[in-house]
């Protein structure tokens, strides 16, 4: 019986295999006029569907609003009960259906011809009222469904993937960036993915400054005091020289070298490893471990002598895994 089981799952996932590599052949101008479009769009970009094209319709919509183009959806069944209020001159229309024939669109699409709005069909049937209506007509392939051919199962998997298509197109064209999307992603896993240098760094008076020419035996209570096992040496200026850590201390006491009455600048390490505020938390942390380092410091953009913040590698390591 679990051969026979697993053998039907399979089969329906072939079946949306070849339904994706027809979609993947469809790919045409229209996609790139589609794009365009949303582009251009000064408002918003409206998604509806019926049934199964409805919810489909509801997760390309959050998809496009999550990576930079403001969407929503609205019910077909309710735009003919006041919802097409909703809908502006300035929109674009996504109208999504299969068949391109549902009853629910026809008040809709008729809405968009008198206001002269931007309709865009995602549609599998040529002859239908929603391709010949649509100022943008989406092709997608008739494909083969699962369960005795009727059950929306290819159908809804070419829908999402064509949204997901448009998103990431959108983004891209956009130049929504990483930084962009953890706007919109502040919370959760991708929240923690996303955050940078300068959302964990320790500023102000957290900062271990000291400056070049202060005496090891002075420079070594600060490092106790801030408790971050290394000190960020600085010039008369405020620009950071270098970096004096635990490691130096420990390295120079192996030595048994006599370092109290010593300038810091004689003995500190020059050019130390620094990230720009937005550097991505994650790649800090793959990059102090390549460099097995503890502390990094932190600048703005353009100017990297100015430290603004530092990271302990124990904050990284206790925000990211």
């Amino acid at each position: 019986m679990s051969y026979e089981i697993n053998e039907i799952g399979k089969n329906v996932i072939d079946l949306q295999i070849r339904a994706l590599k027809k979609l993947k052949n469809s790919i045409n101008e229209s996609f790139t006029e589609t794009v365009k479009a949303m582009l251009k769009c000064k408002s918003k970009v409206i998604l509806c569907g019926v049934g199964k094209s409805g919810i489909i319709a509801s997760k390309i919509s959050a998809t496009l609003s999550s990576v930079g183009t403001p969407s929503f959806t609205i019910s077909a069944s309710d735009c003919s009960h006041g919802d097409l209020g909703r809908i502006s001159k300035k929109d674009v229309l996504v109208l999504i259906s299969y068949s391109g024939n549902t009853t629910e669109l026809k008040n809709i699409i008729k809405y968009a011809k008198l206001n002269k709005i931007i309709l865009i069909g995602i549609v599998s049937n040529k002859d239908s009222i929603l391709y010949k209506s649509s100022n943008i007509k989406l092709y997608v392939p008739e494909v083969m469904e699962s369960g005795f051919g009727i059950v929306p199962t290819s159908s809804t998997t070419i829908q999402l993937s064509i949204g997901d298509a448009l998103s990431i197109a959108l983004m891209e064209k956009r130049g929504f960036g990483k930084l962009d999307f953890k706007k919109f992603h502040p919370s959760g896993n991708l929240g923690n993915k996303l955050k940078t240098a300068g959302d964990l760094m320790f500023t102000k008076n957290r900062i271990p400054f000291v400056n070049e020419n202060q005496l090891m035996r002075k420079a070594l209570k600060i490092i106790n005091q801030k408790r971050l096992g290394f000190l960020v040496v600085v010039n008369n200026n405020g620009l950071t020289t270098g970096v004096f850590t635990d490691g130096d201390l420990k390295r120079l006491i192996q030595k048994k070298r006599k370092f109290e009455n010593i300038k810091i600048k004689s003995l500190m390490t020059k050019n130390p490893y620094s990230v720009e505020e937005n550097f991505l938390a994650s790649d800090i942390l793959h990059q102090m471990n390549k460099k097995k380092i503890t502390n990094v410091c932190v600048y703005k953009k353009g100017n990297v002598k100015k430290t603004i913040g530092v990271i302990h590698i124990h904050t990284l390591l206790k925000e990211l895994t």
